[in-house]
């Protein structure tokens, strides 16, 4: 798996997330970060079809936290954080979510209040302020 890869579209994007499912662990847990807007849900959706699921079943699960997905390649766990204070991400139940089968998924990761010992860090920020399609996506493998 690369440690950085450049995009110029969400189509980029998309191709960055199928190249990293390509290399996790089974059970893998990949923490995202990066501003509002980054592309979090983009290359989830990469992931995602990497697994053989079908790209469009991804959506920011902002309203309901947490999304279970199934393909022929494995489950998808995706989990959006952004509405939660690190408090209430325990009330969740996560912990024990992020050690069960399947590949975890989880955006706005810095609220959790705990870490994960072994995630994929991944973060997503514009390359350039001028040019608002432009992404930067960093890998930390685990």
């Amino acid at each position: 798996m690369r440690s950085q890869y450049l995009s110029n579209s969400e189509a980029e994007t998309i191709a960055a997330g199928r190249a990293i499912a390509s290399g996790l662990a089974p059970d893998a847990v990949i923490f995202l970060s990066g501003d509002l807007g980054a592309g979090k849900t983009v290359l989830t959706r990469g992931i995602a079809e990497g697994l053989g699921i079908d790209p469009h079943e991804i959506q920011s699960p902002t309203f309901t936290l947490i999304r279970e997905h199934r393909g022929p390649h494995g489950i998808l766990l995706h989990a959006d954080l952004y509405r939660l204070e690190p408090e209430q991400v325990g009330a969740l139940g996560l912990e024990e979510l992020l050690v069960g089968p399947g590949i975890k998924v989880i955006e706005w990761a810095e609220r959790l209040p705990f870490d994960i010992q072994g995630a994929v860090r991944i973060e997503i920020r514009r390359a350039d302020s001028d040019d608002s399609t432009r992404r930067e996506i960093r890998v930390e493998p685990a």
